[in-house]
């Protein structure tokens, strides 16, 4: 065997050691009793440790979801044959069937079927007996509280803990309550109810099986890392909120409750189908206009009495209702009914905009901040880098394999040579091939593949081409053009057509991905994702023709295979450099968004429970209208959830659960926390996440973009040093001389020095860890000179300086020259600041006047300042008159100075033609 040598030494210790997992010694007593030696804690120790025990754990906790979503809580705590299954002990009798409809009428009325929220449920008892087997295994193997890492040190086990030790506490308060009393154990409203809320966080625990995940551990680190900096939003939110639940309580405290009544009556007047709103006395507010009404108090307010702001908490939640921008505008016009709509507008308008617009998008900064952070660290950690490798092979590879076709087909003459050696030399050889009849079969193997080499490198040229790019995407937009040309009620002969340009175009995309597989090459072909996409949608095509021509399918039918023709657009994002790169960088990040969303669906799973086990069967009023968002059933949960979330029309589902345990008193009003931390968390927190993501995603297609950019520059700047090697002096001469002729104040600019280091130094190019764009012609393309910085400034530290606007070289009404003094004059008082300003003025006032009209009543008093829009229009024609004038005025001096000029210059040459005369006489 032979020694190691010194590099292979050497790249032994450049590898980087694997980490051995640190195992941390065990407490030596658990319990201050049982030691490590214990077979009891042995037997835990090996038990709690065995791999599939957390299998079994998990599968229990599924488990224990499903009996919570199938569950169908009804009204008054009424139970079905489902419910009943669930939970056996419900019913006193025989279990009835769910045929006849009257003997669950009747056994509801024997009472058979109506059983409390907390009656012995056999099994919730199996869920609960199994985890507190598994709390009590753990706390035997690792101690309770006060070893390092002991049962309660673990954040999850803390919540595992408190579960369990409620459901056991909930058990003996329903057994004592059991011997006290036979007939009504509890109330419904007991701690059942919340015991059962509880219970749903306990699908909570799977995200421990996720902390090794590297995309998941970047979202889960960002949500972690800026919980301080959200609490730090979250305390200047509820500053704000405060302040303006104080000022609402100072100016709109009893305003909303006065409303409409017919005189005599309790009956509020409205119109039909109309909800009552406030109205006013006196003012501009919404008088009472049906006959026989009167405006006067004892109405609860808007919403049975939820939106008002009477007191300091209501007023609180009518303000964060309106930060959330739905249902504001509704505030806004029942508070302008009640006092009217001269000023309201001011206190609504300011909230919007400093608690919308600006404070909670700080929470879409701090997120996209920390998002970014985590990014980098996993990039430099190396999570992300294998993917970027993988990415500069694939690119290297087939870079390689182009290069080995090209020679291929440059070998041809090299071939040929080697023929005629072969037929000069090997006599022998060619009467055995003469014997053997091969000699044809050989020769005619040898032109084939030279002439296949020729054609393929040939085709490999069209394919890369800018006429076959933008061919391919004239075919997509045709392609594009015959789908969105289909509607109902088509013509017949549009039928036909678009069936034939469909097979039309199929038959163009299936010609471009031969033309490809045979000139790049089928292993070149299938590295890109995009040419696999192609290859996919043509195939589909193809399959859809063959099973209409077949008439297994109809032509115009609703199929998948049709609807992937419709991803054809899709192929411009691969010509599409910008639009390839952001869908690169999304590639990227799909870890993280799959991972955001497995925590967004655990999310809305644990809230649709507690929303099951709050509101199931509460959405049940005494009006007649419907409510579709409720919590009666599991899927029906989980969209009112998700409407939350979107925050559409999430006040009323909010306003709903507060009716449901009796309006606004003390047990509904705490209801709205329910929904409040549903909004906040999911909304504000999760769902900004996303946007996190896409905004890393943007900043890294930008720099993959501007990478490729600069690679494409170097490339095309090699090419001209390589070509022009005796005019880059020239060039270098040139741009020094006219950088000497610059002021010394002004000093070199930066994208000069740039030009400067490009001809003095020799860049070596550098592999770019992102990948190029598949773009013919990226070598062409010519980009402008951006200014480089090591550091940019602030924009504060720049001293701009105003430059003065040329005066355009062309004549002005064919007489004013460039160097007309008037024409100067008149340049100057156009680009001076007080002639822009005044202008500006004027520009405002008018613009005030016509905001000041009344567009309904003609004869407003607000209309006669129409004058004043007639005054500046005056003024400001009245101005031009003058500017012209002037302008005419100087031009008659001007031709009067000319025509003094000639005269004079007249009779100095008469005098002068008199003096010769009178000298050549004498």
């Amino acid at each position: 065997m032979e020694p190691p040598s010194p590099q292979d030494e050497g790249l032994r210790k450049k590898q980087p050691k694997k980490p051995v997992p640190e195992v941390l010694p065990r407490p030596p007593r658990a319990l201050f009793c049982l030691t490590l030696e214990n077979p009891v804690r042995k037997a835990c120790i090996s038990v709690v440790e065995w791999k599939p025990f957390e299998t079994i754990i998990l599968l229990t906790i599924f488990a224990n979801c499903v009996a919570l979503a199938v569950y169908l809580p009804m009204p008054e705590d009424d139970n079905n044959t489902l419910n009943l299954g669930l939970h056996p002990t419900y019913l006193k009798g025989p279990p009835p069937t769910l045929q006849p409809l009257t003997i669950i009428t009747a056994a509801i009325n024997s009472q058979h079927l109506r059983a409390p929220a907390l009656s012995q449920e056999k099994l919730e008892y199996f869920f609960l007996i199994v985890f507190s087997i598994e709390a009590a295994m753990k706390i035997i193997a690792y101690g309770f509280l006060f070893h390092q890492d002991a049962y309660l040190r673990s954040g999850w086990n803390v919540l595992d803990f408190i579960i369990v030790f409620l459901g056991v506490f909930t058990v003996i308060l329903e057994q004592v309550n059991i011997i006290q009393s036979n007939t009504a154990p509890m109330s419904s409203k007991g701690a059942g109810l919340d015991v059962k809320a509880l219970r749903a966080f306990r699908v909570l625990r799977p995200l421990r099986l996720v902390s090794g995940v590297p995309s998941l551990q970047v979202v889960l680190n960002s949500i972690f890392k800026a919980m301080l900096p959200l609490f730090h939003i979250a305390l200047l939110v509820l500053f704000m909120v405060i302040i303006y639940a104080i000022i609402g309580l100072e100016l709109f405290k009893g305003k909303m409750h006065k409303t409409c009544y017919f005189i005599g009556t309790d009956i509020v007047a409205t119109v039909e189908n109309e909800k009552p709103s406030p109205c006013a006395r006196t003012g501009s507010g919404r008088p009472c206009t049906i006959n026989g009404s009167e405006c006067r108090g004892g109405w609860p307010g808007p919403n049975h009495g939820i939106t008002h702001f009477d007191n300091f908490g209501f007023s609180m939640l009518t303000v964060y209702q309106c930060i959330t921008m739905e249902g504001w505008t509704d505030v806004l016009y029942w508070v302008n009914d009640a006092i009217g709509n001269e000023w309201p507008w001011i206190y609504f308008v300011t909230l919007i905009l400093l608690g919308s617009f600006f404070i909670l998008n700080l929470v879409l900064g701090v997120l996209s901040g920390e998002f970014t952070k985590e990014r980098e660290k996993a990039k430099s950690r190396g999570t992300f880098q294998k993917l970027r490798e993988k990415q500069q092979l694939e690119e290297d590879l087939r870079g390689y394999l182009s290069w080995i076709t090209q020679g291929e087909v440059m070998d041809v003459d090299d071939l040929k040579e080697g023929k005629l050696a072969l037929d000069e030399g090997g006599s022998d050889t060619e009467s055995l091939y003469e014997i053997a009849g091969l000699n044809k079969i050989i020769q005619f193997v040898r032109h084939w593949r030279q002439w296949n080499r020729i054609f393929r490198w040939k085709c490999h040229d069209v394919v890369k081409s800018r006429v076959f790019y933008w061919l391919v995407i004239l075919i997509v937009a045709l392609n594009t053009l015959s789908i969105a040309s289909e509607h109902h009620h088509q013509p017949l002969w549009l039928t036909h057509l678009q069936d034939v340009a469909n097979r039309v175009l199929l038959s163009l995309f299936t010609v471009e991905m031969l033309m490809k597989m045979y000139g790049l090459g089928l292993r070149q072909y299938f590295m890109s994702i995009f040419n696999r996409f192609d290859c996919f949608v043509v195939c589909s095509g193809i399959l859809e023709v063959l099973l209409v021509e077949s008439g297994a399918m109809t032509p115009l039918g609703i199929s998948v295979l049709r609807c992937i023709r419709l991803l054809r657009i899709f192929k411009i994002t691969k010509y599409w450099a910008s639009l390839s790169n952001l869908v690169a960088s999304l590639l990227n990040s799909v870890r993280s968004i799959a991972s955001l969303l497995l925590l967004l669906f655990l999310f809305i799973v644990i809230f649709a429970l507690l929303g099951m086990q709050l509101f199931g069967g509460r959405f049940d009023f005494e009006d007649t209208e419907v409510r579709r968002s409720n919590f009666d059933n599991f899927p029906q949960a989980l969209i009112s959830v998700f409407q939350v979330l979107t925050g559409e029309d999430w006040n009323s589902v909010m306003y709903n659960g507060i009716l449901a345990y009796g309006g606004p008193t003390y047990p509904g009003v705490l209801v709205s926390i329910y929904f409040i931390i549903l909004f906040v968390c999911g909304n504000y927190i999760l769902l900004n996440v996303f946007l996190a993501i896409a905004v890393d995603n943007l900043a890294e297609a930008e720099s993959l973009t501007s990478a490729q950019k600069a690679k494409a520059e170097e490339r095309r700047r090699r090419k001209m040093s390589k070509g022009l090697p005796d005019k880059s002096e020239e060039e270098k001469t040139t741009l020094t001389k006219k950088l000497d002729q610059k002021p010394k104040g002004e000093g070199i600019p930066t994208t000069a020095k740039l030009k400067i280091d490009e001809f003095e130094s020799n860049v070596n190019e550098v592999k770019d860890p992102y990948p190029s764009a598949d773009f013919p012609g990226d070598d062409e393309e010519d980009e402008p000179e951006v200014p480089i910085s090591p550091r940019p400034r602030p924009l504060a530290e720049l001293q701009l300086k105003e430059k003065a606007v040329p005066i355009p070289d062309a004549s002005a009404f064919f007489i004013f020259s460039p160097t007309n003094r008037i024409r100067i004059l008149c340049h100057r008082i156009v680009n001076a600041t007080w002639f822009t300003n005044f202008i500006l003025l004027f520009i405002l006032l008018s613009s005030a006047a016509l905001a000041a009209e009344d567009p309904i009543r003609a004869e407003s008093v607000r209309n006669q300042t129409g004058s004043c829009c007639w005054v500046l229009a005056v003024i400001m024609v009245g101005m031009g008159m003058v500017v012209v004038m002037l302008l005419l005025l100087l031009m008659v001096m001007m031709v009067m100075v000319m025509m003094i000029v000639v005269v004079v210059m007249v009779v100095v040459m008469v005098v002068a033609m008199e003096i010769m005369v009178v000298v050549m006489v004498g």
